[in-house]
């Protein structure tokens, strides 16, 4: 009978113990994930996108520095153009007398 109890309270004691722990672990993890939320909440609702134009003569423009191009445009009817080394808008067509870019980054108010 007595190791029968010994037997049970080595089984029982544990397992209490490793509730409480998850109980405590589970409030903890559900206090840091509701700051965060906060803090990036706030944060997000800052941010606004600012974008400008950009314009050169010939075929390349870059934006400025932090911006990205999000399109381009070319003189003398030009519809091809590329984005290169992530900056830069440079248009395809021969002879282009201009080259635009519509530059975007993200800023907080």
């Amino acid at each position: 009978m007595k190791a029968a109890v010994v037997l049970l309270l080595t089984l029982l004691v544990p397992a209490y113990h490793t509730e409480a722990q998850c109980i405590i672990d589970n409030v903890v993890d559900l206090k840091v994930q509701a700051a965060i939320s906060s803090i990036v909440s706030s944060t997000l609702g800052k941010a606004k996108l600012l974008c400008q134009d950009v314009l050169a003569r010939g075929a390349f423009v870059s934006c400025p520095a932090g911006s990205k191009p999000m399109g381009c445009a070319c003189g003398m009817g030009c519809g091809s153009w590329d984005i290169r080394s992530d900056s830069t808008c440079h248009c395809q067509c021969s002879g282009i007398d201009w080259t635009s870019a519509r530059c975007c980054k993200i800023g907080l108010e």
